[in-house]
């Protein structure tokens, strides 16, 4: 029986090791971690017959499988890793895996450092209502590996992809890729943007079909340029009208008179969408970009839109109290995630912000906060930091509250004080000093408003 070694128990690890033992492994899954909660999981895989250690690091040289498989937050270039390829050993990502796995439907492959989440919900919910089975999965949803395991098969498979997922999972081949954004983010693991935006590519030569964000100004820089045939061939998109298309404007989509058009069709009125900002109707618009090259119908995609209900911790309104909206952005971990959702809310605002920040430049976000935010909460290991930097822009409505409850609870204070519309979470930070992952954050954020508040 071949053995497989999977690093990372978790969604992802546990997802790719039950794959592995149906499809007739030995499986063995390793963790460094030696929580609760790990120890939960081993119980449960090793009832199973997966062979479980946790508190150990991996050693090729010591276990010499056949197929090793990552979970997607250890680091690609990770020293056992180089030495596993060195020795010859395949090695692999979950989301490979599940490619390897579930090749008999055609995938569409979302990434770009900001919108992909959103955009991929919205791309699975006009397929789910046209009467296909397309699960999300990925960053999103299912576990790839969960995904395809799924009875019966997919249709469609809407997957979306991390930067270090991409990087460990090079033959998957999208019939149609999707590239929302492009900002620096993740510099501390890929080292460049070079680097970062190489991965990001990749996926997008793979694909069958391209549609990118022609008004992400990196991306717009690419189309202008034409010196790639993936970008001369895209279809380009733009919620400035026609006239702003880059590349082929017969291939392109874009927001005219209201309405998304793509390929010169029109589709659906822009309005139908219930989420607020302008950055929505770009995630919109690649949204119905894609069904339309799938060949979606009209009518499904117009449904689907009328009766999308938002993202999770991505602008998700919680609550109105005395006329306040409590919004959860949890899911802007980085400076150009935060700065699209204060832009997004009516001003003025309350901004909590804090947590484990991030490289990235914050200039933009900072000038956001100057003009709509009547006060800023700081939370996390971060406060300190960005107490400074509020500093050294001539900023001084901000205090250090550290935690969320604090955070919460001073708002209420304030927003009664300064005639505030908004009081929104949305980070610019990881979570991983105070949570184990933004959801867990944005949860808090919700039951302490719900909590207190109603």
């Amino acid at each position: 029986m071949p053995h497989a070694y999977v690093i990372g128990l978790g969604k992802s690890g546990n997802a790719a090791a039950r794959l592995l033992k149906r499809n007739g492994w030995e499986v063995t899954i390793s963790d460094r971690g030696t929580s609760d909660s790990l120890q939960q999981q081993k119980n449960q895989l090793s009832a199973e017959g997966i062979y479980v250690t946790i508190g150990d690091s991996f050693d090729p040289e010591l276990t010499t499988p056949e197929l090793i498989v990552v979970s997607p937050g250890v680091p690609w270039d990770a020293s056992a890793l180089v030495k596993a390829r060195g020795m010859g050993i395949e090695t692999i990502g979950e989301m490979e895996l599940a490619w390897k796995n579930l090749q008999s439907c055609p995938w569409i492959g979302i990434t770009g450092t900001n919108g992909k989440t959103t955009t991929t919900a919205l791309i699975a919910a006009i397929f789910q209502t046209a009467g296909f089975h397309a699960p999300a999965f990925g960053n999103i949803g299912y576990a790839a590996c969960e995904a395809a395991m799924l009875e019966p098969q997919p249709d469609w498979a809407i997957a979306e992809f991390s930067s270090y997922q991409i990087e460990a999972a090079p033959t998957v081949a999208p019939q149609i890729g999707v590239w929302t954004t492009f900002t620096p983010d993740h510099l501390s693991r890929h080292k460049t943007l070079e680097n970062y935006f190489n991965i990001k590519a990749h996926l997008l030569h793979q694909s069958g079909q391209q549609i990118f964000n022609g008004d992400d100004p990196f991306l717009r820089n690419l189309g202008v340029k034409q010196s790639d045939p993936v970008a001369a061939n895209a279809c380009w998109t733009s919620v400035k009208g026609r006239s702003q298309l880059v590349g082929n404007p017969e291939l392109g989509a874009y927001i005219e008179d209201g309405w998304a058009i793509v390929q010169n069709v029109p589709i659906v009125e822009v309005n139908t969408l219930r989420m607020p900002g302008s950055h929505n109707q770009q995630n919109l618009l690649m949204a119905v970009a894609a069904a339309h090259l799938a060949g979606i119908e009209k009518a499904a995609i117009v449904d689907a839109i009328a009766n999308f209900p938002g993202v999770p911790h991505r602008l998700e309104h919680i609550c109105t109290w005395q006329g306040v909206d409590f919004i959860n952005d949890s899911k802007a971990t980085n400076y150009d995630a935060a700065e699209v959702g204060l832009s997004a809310v009516n001003s003025p605002a309350i901004l909590i912000a804090g947590g484990e920040a991030k490289m990235g430049e914050d200039a933009a976000w900072l000038k956001v906060i100057q003009e709509k935010a009547a006060a800023v909460l700081l939370i996390g290991s971060a406060a300190e930091t960005f107490a400074q930097r509020l500093d050294q822009i001539g900023y001084t409505h901000y205090e250090i509250v550290e935690t969320m409850e604090r955070a919460v609870q001073r708002s209420t204070d304030l927003a009664k004080q300064r005639s505030v519309q908004v009081v929104l979470l949305s980070p610019a930070c990881a979570s991983f000093d105070q949570y184990p992952n933004f959801e867990q954050r944005g949860d808090h954020f919700r039951q302490l408003c719900l909590e207190s508040l109603q």
